[in-house]
């Protein structure tokens, strides 16, 4: 018995000091370098319809988290983002050539947006990746970097460099990882199936998902679907003025979710106007989505639908969650 005893004390002994290893070089690392990669030549032609397009992605995907208070895409503090993963800010993404973007060839800024590498080898961890957009609207987005519209133009202006706490940096050396190059062409969904078309928007458009789901870092960014607790909600997040808000259940669950909430205007109204059935004001960091169309929005209440249903009663979490903070 003590001979067993004393092999278990080894074992455990050499668990403990591989994962104290482990953890000393995650600290000293930091987020891991990757070789630079091998970018496809692309040049993308910068059209008036493009531009438009490009304009309305990026009123959901970028200005939130890049406009400063000039109305430029300098980047800025992200204080919606938990203080687990540390103090975290987004990156100067205008034309300037030293600061920002305008040095980037069409081929790298796709190539970052699908994957998260940067030229360089570098990784984007606090990023979204883009792997199940259309290769038109990523290309229409990059039409709107490269455009004359007042947001991207060159300001020399940044914020800070981010402050990753150890969690992020032990997190991009295990469940956080640059995605893959997709190896084929990605089209348009069918516009005339509106549960296809709902799946895009909400998903490869608006990520809803990575917020409305069970875990805001143990997700399947190439196959949504299978995300923990996907469109679920629960995941604790960072509101105005510092309150903590807790994300909704966007699943038809009769009980707990959006079935008997909401019907199919009501819920076009709550994500374009940001206004409930009831009047009340959705909270930050949810936005009103006013670029999208109704037939978009519409569609996206088809789409979870068909969802499987997840009994999450977010409205009794919330509840107890102010109450802590009291």
């Amino acid at each position: 018995m003590k001979k067993v005893m004393k092999i278990l004390g080894l074992v455990l002994g050499s668990v403990v000091l591989l994962l104290a290893g482990f953890c000393a070089y995650v600290a000293a690392v930091g987020v891991p370098i990757y070789d630079p990669p091998a970018i496809p030549k692309t040049t993308v032609a910068v059209t008036p319809s493009r531009v438009v397009r490009g304009e309305v992605i990026a009123q959901i995907q970028c200005m939130s988290c890049h406009t400063d208070k000039d109305k430029h895409l300098t980047g800025k503090y992200l204080a919606e983002v938990p203080a687990l993963f540390g103090k975290l800010y987004s990156k100067n993404i205008t034309q300037d050539k030293e600061k920002g973007i305008g040095n980037w060839t069409d081929g790298e800024l796709i190539y970052f947006l699908r994957t998260g590498i940067r030229r360089d080898g570098s990784y984007a961890a606090i990023m979204p990746q883009y792997p199940n957009m259309a290769d038109e609207d990523l290309q229409s987005v990059v039409a709107w970097l490269r455009s004359d519209r007042f947001p991207v133009q060159a300001s020399k202006q940044e914020p800070q460099s981010s402050e990753l706490s150890f969690v992020s940096k032990l997190l991009t050396h295990t469940l956080m990882k640059p995605l893959p190059y997709p190896q084929s062409f990605i089209p348009q969904p069918d516009s005339n199936d509106l549960v296809a078309l709902g799946k895009y928007t909400a998903d490869a458009i608006g990520d809803c998902y990575s917020c409305h789901s069970g875990d805001l870092v143990d997700q399947d960014k190439v196959h949504t679907t299978k995300t923990k607790g996907y469109y679920g909600g629960g995941i604790e997040m960072v509101g105005e003025g510092g309150q903590k808000v807790i994300t909704a259940n966007l699943t038809f669950d009769e009980e707990t979710g959006i079935a008997r909430k909401y019907t199919r205007e009501q819920f076009i109204r709550a994500v374009k106007s940001g206004v409930r059935p009831d009047g009340s004001i959705l909270k930050y960091p949810m936005e009103p989505k006013i670029v999208l169309s109704d037939r978009e929005v519409g569609a996206i209440y088809d789409y979870l639908k068909t969802v499987p249903k997840i009994k999450n009663d977010i409205a009794k979490k919330n509840a107890e969650l102010q109450l802590v903070e009291k």
